[in-house]
């Protein structure tokens, strides 16, 4: 779990997420209360440059386990996830796998929003990283694993994995990004930056986009 400043919304994420085998924090510099209350929970908190890309590549170094779960320090999983992942670890080792978007607002533009996560799930297999990701250990490693990206590191990452399979359980995301920038705005400008990055834009320039 990638954190830079998450303290508002952790201690929901790691209420909901409960135990697991292994809880890694990877923190990129939080200058809040992230790294005690991550501590508190019994993480294991990594330092690592500011950077999903960089955060999450060092995460998975520190890992120990035969499966990974990657998951933003603003989406809090659903009940019921944790059967949907050891089913999908018992019957489809060969397949990553997502949870399915939703986001933690009643507004009818978040369902729109959700409808159209959905859709790009199902037709071009691109989950973006707060659904987050269950690999297995082999096929991150063949894949080669998260790049140092500053930018679309989830995006890069899944074209080199096989489709990954929607679980029946939700990832539930903070929609404060979506209230502030505007529900469509945002939206069509990730999908417009997903759009030039596939054509040739540099992760550089992605992020400066974004920004």
């Amino acid at each position: 779990m990638p954190t830079l400043d998450a303290a508002q919304t952790l201690p929901a994420c790691l209420a909901a997420l409960g135990a697991v085998d292994q809880l890694i924090v990877v923190d990129g510099g939080s200058r809040d209360e992230t790294r005690a209350i991550a501590a508190g929970a019994g993480a294991e908190i990594v330092a690592a440059p500011r950077g999903r890309g960089v955060q999450l590549r060092a995460g998975a170094g520190a890992a120990t386990g035969d499966w990974l779960l990657f998951l933003h320090a603003d989406t809090v999983v659903a009940s019921g996830w944790r059967i949907a992942v050891e089913d999908h670890v018992a019957t489809r080792p060969d397949r990553p796998a997502c949870l399915r978007f939703r986001l933690d607002d009643p507004a009818w533009q978040a369902r729109v929003i959700e409808r159209g996560v959905a859709l790009r799930v199902r037709l071009l297999g691109l989950p973006y990283g707060d659904q987050g990701l269950l690999v297995s250990r082999t096929l991150y490693d063949a894949a080669g694993g998260y790049r140092p990206l500053p930018l679309l590191e989830d995006v890069d990452l899944l074209q080199r994995l096989p489709r990954p399979i929607p679980l029946a359980a939700d990832a539930i995301t903070s929609a404060v990004r979506w209230r502030r920038d505007g529900w469509l705005r945002r939206s069509a400008r990730n999908l417009s930056i997903l759009a030039l990055w596939r054509l040739g834009l540099s992760p550089d320039a992605a992020a400066r986009l974004y920004r």
